[in-house]
């Protein structure tokens, strides 16, 4: 190896526990809002300016995530969204922080409603109609391979939502069937890339996705990141 690629190996040898610190213990406590602006061809006017406020990946944790879900909680509040979204990852290992958690997200305020799907991780340590049933019992609209539809200001809007892709079923025919061609729709699936899939269904969709967690790598400290995901 070459003197100037050691120092680099070196650099990087003791810079790692400091950025793993950073990762597993800073980072996770912080939040931020982004605010896109997002233009769908033949939206109804009576839907334009429409608010969703989209989280996901919680993974939860009770002993630890209690000041982050307060100010989670509080910052969707303080948007007034008309919609909540909330797309899949509820857990890390066990599905058994799933009624905590929900003690808070049941404090959201949304106009018309908040639409859940499974996360990859939630379909591996628990199964769609446990996760459902615990979403259901507090209110939320928890959609699996199926869709609901509500009115705002005199126009109709289509919420559909999968079954996670990597380890669920979803059925794209099932989901859509029953929403009319010219009602515009919102789709909630958890993993990002099944929109190629997705559009063979709809010609008129937003999919919110997470998955990626911000979908970006971000260097600690300066903030840049060498990749984004939109």
């Amino acid at each position: 190896m070459k003197r100037r690629q050691l120092l680099k190996l070196a650099a990087l040898g003791s810079a790692g526990p400091a950025t793993l610190g950073y990762w597993f213990k800073v980072e996770p406590g912080l939040l931020s809002i982004t605010r896109p602006e997002i233009v769908m061809p033949h939206l109804p006017g009576d839907l334009d300016g429409l608010r969703v406020a989209m989280f996901g990946d919680l993974h939860y944790k009770p002993e630890v995530d209690e000041p982050l879900m307060q100010k989670l909680v509080d910052a969707v509040n303080r948007e007034a969204p008309d919609l909540v979204a909330i797309v899949g990852d509820y857990l890390e290992y066990d599905d058994a922080v799933i009624p905590p958690m929900l003690e808070h997200l049941s404090r959201i305020e949304s106009k018309h409603g908040i639409f859940s799907v499974m996360g990859n991780h939630d379909g591996w340590y628990s199964v769609g109609s446990r996760v459902k049933k615990m979403f259901k019992e507090r209110g939320f609209d928890f959609l699996i391979n199926e869709h609901s539809q509500v009115t705002i200001n005199q126009a109709r809007l289509a919420i559909a939502g999968t079954d996670n892709v990597w380890n669920g079923h979803p059925d794209i025919a099932a989901t859509f069937r029953g929403i009319a061609r010219d009602t515009p729709t919102l789709a909630l699936i958890h993993e990002p890339d099944y929109f190629d899939t997705v559009v063979t269904g709809r010609d008129s969709i937003l999919q919110l996705s997470g998955h990626s967690h911000g979908g970006q790598c971000r260097v600690p400290l300066i903030g840049y990141a060498p990749r984004t995901v939109r």
